[in-house]
């Protein structure tokens, strides 16, 4: 599968793309568990890294039984 160039997003981009508010995507930087890279006092971060980090399943999930 090909993929398309690689887009640079900011928080508000990224927050907007996610659909979640900024504080909460802060939260999830600041604990690590978000592929992205600060760049001087601005956090970017690349779309297909997030699109790969959405396709992985949940950290507090459990495998059913």
């Amino acid at each position: 599968m090909k993929r398309e160039p690689d887009e640079v997003m900011s928080i508000g981009e990224l927050a907007e793309y996610l659909k979640i508010s900024r504080s909460t995507l802060y939260k999830l930087v600041q604990e690590g568990r978000l592929p992205g890279q600060k760049l001087g006092k601005r956090w970017r971060f690349h779309k297909n890294a997030i699109d790969d980090w959405l396709k992985q399943p949940p950290e507090n999930t459990r495998p059913e039984a």
